[in-house]
């Protein structure tokens, strides 16, 4: 990379690190907030769907404006709206006023995640697509790992994280301004809603494989981080060890990350998630087996979050291989669409086996959704699929 693609990139994943940061902030603090004015844990988890939403609303509509005004606006309309939303959370407290809200940042966030995506896919050399989409991930993890230690400052003043959430993301969305303006490669269809459509159709067609592991991972964080701590209390799992186990997950995905990347660059995507769901599937499987112990708990969050924490990131290079540059922003758009289906449909799912499933392991849930991606991974062969995309 030569000096200015490289201030491009590092730019592109600090703006990343601070929507996951937002994000990571966001989760843990407004569920507290309800639960300490006694709102009901339904209503409080309906209200934490109001982010992917967002995302689900604004994906058929974000690709005709890129196309038209390139990466650089979409990323500082996105931005603004992140900053604006947080810094309007201390103006009213209400349910739905802050729902509102929360929906607003899904679809700056995704406009976000959307535009450095396929900015940083579409100028990243194919030997390279997977390292500098795991540092995206790592970034990403980092700043979602940052936000929970803002829930402290709730105790000097409730309005304290927010505006200082607020100031960060504005801090971060004004270098981007640094940025030359790029545009996605032209393509020949339409840049309409049809045309999208009819994009989404064709990459769905060549590259499907590739967003069952997005789809993955979101339905694996949100059931792990929703429905993980109301099975932990009903089966005897202390808080404590709550407490200790969801971190591990994560601090392995944040460790895994860069080396996964880097493997998948020199060994192949397919290859390298077909060996992390299937010693995911074995991970969840342990856990649901040695669920009546802690020590045993933490070695298999940690080994899980080690090798499926970054399925998210190989997901994107993978669908970054098997299509042409003309369809990257119909591809990165379909893969946030899967994972916002995976984070609505992992709490539902597994709130559904937790109340009917008695005497059956939650973790057996997981890592059934982990062998159907493997099996899945397996039947289709990467590069049959990628010659008849770049033939499309």
């Amino acid at each position: 990379m030569n000096i200015s693609i490289k201030l491009r990139f590092w730019i592109l994943v600090s703006i990343v690190a601070i929507s996951g940061f937002s994000q990571g902030m966001l989760l843990p603090l407004i569920a507290i907030i309800f639960e300490q004015d006694g709102v009901s844990s339904s209503m409080n988890g309906l209200h934490a769907t109001g982010l992917y939403i967002g995302i689900l609303i604004a994906s058929p509509l974000m690709e005709a404006p890129l196309r038209r005004f390139g990466y650089k606006p979409i990323i500082l309309i996105g931005g603004l709206l992140v900053a604006v939303s947080l810094a309007f959370f201390p103006l009213w407290k209400s349910f739905w006023f802050w729902f509102i809200l929360r929906l607003a940042i899904g679809i700056g966030d995704h406009m976000l995640h959307f535009a450095t995506q396929t900015w940083i896919t579409s100028f990243s050399r194919k030997d390279r697509i997977g390292r500098n989409i795991s540092i995206y991930g790592l970034f990403f993890g980092l700043g979602f790992a940052a936000g929970p230690l803002m829930i402290g400052l709730v105790k000097i003043n409730t309005a304290l994280p927010f505006i200082l959430s607020s100031a960060i993301s504005l801090a971060a969305w004004l270098t981007v301004w640094l940025l030359k303006n790029e545009r996605p490669e032209h393509d020949t269809d339409s840049t309409s809603f049809f045309g999208t459509m009819k994009r989404f159709g064709k990459v769905f067609k060549y590259a499907w494989v590739a967003f069952l592991p997005p789809f993955g991972y979101g339905f694996l964080e949100a059931s792990l981080n929703g429905n993980f701590p109301v099975y932990a209390m009903r089966t005897g799992i202390g808080v404590d060890a709550v407490a200790l186990l969801l971190p591990a997950f994560a601090v392995g995905g944040i460790i895994s990350q860069l080396p996964l990347g880097i493997l998948s660059d020199k060994l192949g995507r397919r290859n390298v998630l077909i060996a992390v769901t299937l010693s995911g599937f074995i991970s969840f499987t342990a856990a649901g087996l040695l669920e009546s112990s802690t020590v045993g708990l933490l070695v298999c969050f940690f080994l899980a979050g080690t090798l499926v924490g970054s399925t998210f990131s190989l997901g994107i290079s993978y669908m970054a291989d098997l299509l042409p540059k003309q369809l990257l922003p119909a591809g990165n758009l379909m893969c946030g669409i899967f994972f916002s289906f995976g984070s609505i449909s992992g709490p539902f799912i597994g709130g559904l086996a937790i109340q009917w499933l008695k005497g059956i392991s939650f973790f057996y849930v997981i890592s059934t959704m982990l062998l159907l991606i493997f099996i899945a991974l397996v039947a289709v062969r990467h590069d049959t699929s990628e010659q008849q995309a770049k033939s499309a």
